[in-house]
């Protein structure tokens, strides 16, 4: 047995098809003709813009919007004046457009890499995405077609690219298993969009296996078994036909409300990243939106959106969502997000720097357009603002009066909105968790963000493989942070959702429940997952298990306690 990643739930079993990567190698040489080296060089820019146009398509109309955005960035990379302008200057300077390819690209590469940061990791493989697309084109080289792999297959490789990901045939591919990437790579987001069991980061897979090998993908406990006995090869049929089975009897969870075994009605939303994915929430039979990250109408643009602009995209989630509650968390920029066009200085720590609610504070009339434009969406539906990275009271007393004075300007001007729209916070730092009950006098309601809270309560960076077995929820310290946080909006009488992973993990679930959180915003796809472990529970069972584990000291100790405790 091998272990990895466990990045995409399910098990898969089928045939190994090894995708090996292309010999890249090339002579350079000084070209005769710089003029058309570089119309060789914008060509191949062209071609690859075409292709990956089609395939973002593609993906956008079989998978959904924010699965193509993945390669919507390699757009907006290739077509910043910047890199290409850079390989001009190579050719300029006597290197063919192969070499400035790379120089430029490994350039990029090297610079995402040295940071921290998972995400901003994810941004070297991108731009490796795109240089070995170049090249491809430049050397006239045959990209591997991935969609003409036969039913059954697992594929094996060192990592699949989203360009290559895209071609996946979702009824041909049993399971995916690469040597590098994790939870948040694009290829694990794209393979739980397409819900195939995926385990990544197995080192060294593509050389322990062959060509037509069985393999054995376990996406949910991050198991990888290579021409496996007969027992475990039959233990694995029967968990694959159990999996599918529990994924069947999801679908009488729809249309149904979310509560507990003992009858407690509890909240369960969407977390989106554009307007459109307002429609997969329908769809999935979420209850509202409980993360809408405005930063993508930031991120996906070559200039800073105007008010209408951004009117128009929060109106357009709001009413999709028909009335349902739609949480707006204003831009959080910074950290792993930049904005090239923002101008935002480097920093030696950027997650520890000048970043969401700091930066809007300190741009008073970026934010405020934002804020206003949120502001008038509410005339159309039920609207939240919500704040991320607070750390101080003030920044939240600082929101709300530019909020009022906003006010005071659309009464002037006769411009309707919801009188009444809720502030809130999104509570993710260890400053905001200690201080969470002086927060809840300041706020409408609290939104706990697992992913960034668990990061600064352990002090790890959750890119990191040397730390990562100290990233998780289950961490005593974390859980003692969630369970302070929902008491304080408790006592205050606000509700408190959470929109990290972790409110969708079944594990979690039941010590939520115990805690008393009101709303679990979780991916679209986990929306039936979600409400039928929530079924499970009575809020007295969950207490008496949430008492036990609060009694543990150690993450592996309430995993162990979880997992023995938990309802199929």
């Amino acid at each position: 047995m091998y272990e990895g990643i466990a990045a995409s739930r399910g098990i898969g079993i089928g045939s190994v098809c090894r995708i090996i990567e292309h010999d890249l190698t090339y002579e350079n040489h000084k070209p005769e003709d710089t003029g058309a080296e570089k119309e060789r060089l914008h060509n191949a820019v062209d071609s690859f813009k075409k292709e990956t146009t089609e395939m973002a398509e593609d993906i956008r109309k079989r998978i959904g919007p924010k699965e193509a955005e993945i390669l919507e960035g390699h757009l907006v990379m290739v077509s910043d004046p910047a890199m290409v302008g850079e390989m001009d200057k190579m050719i300029d300077n006597n290197q063919c457009a192969e070499a400035a390819v790379t120089a430029v690209c490994d350039m990029f590469i090297n610079m995402f890499s040295s940071m921290d940061d998972e995400l901003m990791k994810q941004r070297a493989s991108d731009v490796k995405d795109i240089k070995q697309s170049l090249l491809k084109i430049l050397l006239g080289i045959e990209d591997i077609n991935i969609s003409k792999v036969a039913p059954g297959t697992v594929l094996v490789a060192k990592d699949l690219t989203p360009s290559m990901t895209s071609q996946i045939v979702k009824e041909n591919v049993a399971g995916i298993i690469t040597e590098i990437g994790g939870k948040t790579s694009h290829s694990a987001i794209l393979a739980r969009a397409l819900e195939i069991p995926a385990v990544l980061s197995v080192p060294g897979i593509i050389d322990l296996v062959n060509d037509k090998d069985t393999a054995i993908i376990d996406g949910t406990e991050g198991h990888v078994f290579i021409n496996p006995t007969g027992d475990v090869l039959s233990t694995y049929i029967r968990k694959r036909e159990d999996f599918i089975r529990k994924q069947e009897e999801l679908k009488k969870f729809h249309g149904k409300e979310t509560v507990t075994a003992d009858g407690k009605k509890l909240e369960l939303f969407c977390n989106i990243g554009t307007p459109k994915d307002a429609k997969k929430a329908i769809e999935c039979d979420g209850e509202g939106i409980g993360l809408f990250r405005s930063e993508f109408l930031f991120m996906n643009n070559t200039h800073l959106p105007n008010e209408d602009e951004q009117f128009e995209a929060y109106k357009e989630a709001v009413t999709t969502m028909g009335g349902k509650a739609v949480i707006i968390r204003t831009l959080d920029i910074g950290g792993d997000k930049d904005i090239p066009y923002l101008n935002l200085e480097k920093e030696d720590n950027p997650f520890l720097g000048y970043r969401a609610v700091r930066y809007c504070l300190a741009n008073p009339d970026t934010y405020k357009i934002q804020l206003r434009a949120i502001i008038r969406a509410s005339a159309f539906g039920k609207v939240k603002i919500m704040l991320p990275l607070v750390t101080t009271v003030d920044e939240v007393r600082n929101v709300k009066a530019m909020v009022e004075d906003i006010k005071k300007d659309l009464d002037a001007q006769g411009i309707d909105y919801d009188k009444d729209i809720e502030v809130g916070c999104m509570i993710e730092t260890a400053s905001a968790s200690l201080i969470a009950d002086k927060l809840a006098k300041e706020s409408d309601f609290f939104s706990i963000g697992t992913n960034d809270l668990t990061q600064y309560t352990m002090s790890v960076d959750r890119g990191n493989p040397k730390v990562a077995y100290l990233y998780s929820a289950f961490q005593p310290s974390v859980l003692r942070s969630i369970k302070n946080i929902i008491s304080a909006g408790n006592a205050a009488g606000i509700p408190v959702g959470m929109c990290g992973e972790a409110a969708a993990d079944p594990l979690m679930i039941p010590l939520l429940i115990a805690f008393g959180l009101d709303e679990y915003s979780v991916n679209p796809v986990l929306v039936l997952t979600a409400r039928c472990i929530i079924s499970k529970w009575s809020v007295e069972e969950a207490k008496a298990l949430a008492d036990k584990v609060m009694e543990l000291d150690t993450e592996k100790e309430i995993v162990d306690l979880l997992k023995a405790s938990a309802k199929d």
